[in-house]
Parts: structure tokens; C-alpha cells; sequence
């Protein structure tokens, strides 16, 4: 009798189940790379009302990251400067500048009350994570470890991806990023050494909080899931 199929035919259910593990393999590759913070977040860089440069302001003027971001060392938000902080020094310097007028327009609509140009944020993290911002500036975490080298950047961007798998990695292993005493969490070209790194293995080793700050960052999921 003649067979109804061909005899490659029978080898067909197991190229179909090859096929659909290798094309499941590809979905779950595709999703954790293309859907990830770390490529959908790293280089975000939005437009802003003022092309502010923080190369020309922190990198070649020295700015401290804390005259415009006030709140960075106690509050959870490092705060955006309002249109007087600019006007400080744009009352006198660049005040017939064509790029500046937007700043100029908000500070005379606003009469001088401390309001804001509305700048777009770069750094978004969900509604659903906690964050602090003074917490890490008082435990020595440095400006650069999370928003990189902005005192190079004539645009602000995202250089890290702030992922839930990232800060994990930091709060497992801290030292690289904290800075000993004296040494300012805004120096852009700060970078930890043997000395810096022994010193924060022991205050996170120390159950003391004299005279070594006590440190143990969380990493259960209350601490930024609240």
C-alpha cells in the first residue's frame, strides 16, 4: 500500500517542537533585552525649555550640584531650581541672550515668586519605588555613581538604567561608591581606591554608630516598595 505521507513527514512534529523552543528562547531574549530599562532608559535626553549646559556651568565654571539642586542632601527630591535661582546670576550675566528669553518670561510672569520653568525630568523612577535622595548623599554615594559625569554633558542624559537589578547590585555591594569623610559627593572625578574601599567595608561590617556611621543597606522589597 502506498503511504498516504511522505517519510520526512515524520520528522515534522520534531522540527515544529524545535522551532517553537527556539522561537520561545527569542521571546524571552527579546523581552529582557529590547524591554529593558537598559535599553530603553540609557540615553534618555529630553528637551529642555533652556539649553542649559551643566559642561559650561559645573565642568568649566565649578558650580556646586547643590546651589540649583538645594534639597539633595535631606530631601527625597533633589529639586529643581526655580526661575530666582537662575535669575541670581542671570539678573546680570547673559541677560540680553536670545536663548534665555523663556527664563526671562517666566521670571517677569511670575513677579519673582518662586516658581519654575518646566523642565522635563530625566531621571524617572515608577510610582512604586521609594527613593530618597538624602539618605544616599549622608551614606557618601557620590552624584556621579547615578547620574554619571554631568559636568561633561552639554545635554543632561541617562547614563545608568536604575533598574531594580541595579540598585540591588549597589546595595549588595556599596563600597566602590561610598566616599570617605572629606571627600565631597559632588567631586565629578572622585574614584574609589583600596583606602576608600577598606574604609566602607568597614562601616559596613560595624554594628557601632560611634565612631564609624553604622551602614546596611536594605535589600528586602519594603525598603523601596512601600
Amino acid at each position: 500500500m502506498t503511504a498516504l505521507f511522505p517519510k520526512w513527514t515524520n520528522k515534522l512534529p520534531l522540527w515544529l517542537a524545535s522551532g517553537a523552543g527556539a522561537g520561545a528562547l527569542f521571546v524571552v531574549f527579546a523581552v529582557s533585552y529590547w524591554f529593558s530599562p537598559e535599553y530603553t532608559d540609557v540615553g534618555y535626553a529630553p528637551e529642555q525649555p533652556v539649553p542649559y549646559s551643566h559642561a559650561q556651568h559645573v565642568g568649566q565654571f565649578g558650580m556646586d550640584c547643590r546651589y540649583c539642586h538645594r534639597l539633595v542632601e535631606s530631601g527625597a527630591h533633589a529639586s529643581i531650581p526655580d526661575n530666582q535661582t537662575c535669575m541670581g546670576c542671570h539678573a546680570q550675566v547673559k541677560k540680553d541672550s536670545e536663548l534665555l528669553s523663556p527664563l526671562f518670561a517666566a521670571f517677569d510672569e511670575d513677579d519673582g515668586d518662586p516658581s519654575s520653568l518646566a523642565w522635563a525630568k530625566v531621571h524617572l523612577l515608577p510610582d512604586y519605588a521609594y527613593f530618597h535622595h538624602g539618605v544616599h548623599v549622608t551614606a557618601g554615594v557620590g552624584c556621579a555613581s547615578c547620574h554619571g559625569r554631568v559636568d561633561e554633558m552639554e545635554v543632561v542624559v541617562q547614563t545608568k538604567s536604575l533598574s531594580m537589578g541595579w540598585c540591588l547590585e549597589c546595595h549588595r555591594d556599596p563600597t566602590p561608591h561610598l566616599r570617605p569623610a572629606g571627600v565631597s559627593v559632588t567631586d565629578m572625578e572622585w574614584t574609589p581606591d583600596d583606602a576608600s574601599i577598606a574604609a566602607a567595608r568597614q562601616r559596613l561590617a560595624t554594628t557601632e554608630a560611634d565612631p564609624i556611621p553604622e551602614l546596611n543597606p536594605p535589600t528586602h522589597c519594603s525598603a523601596c516598595h512601600r
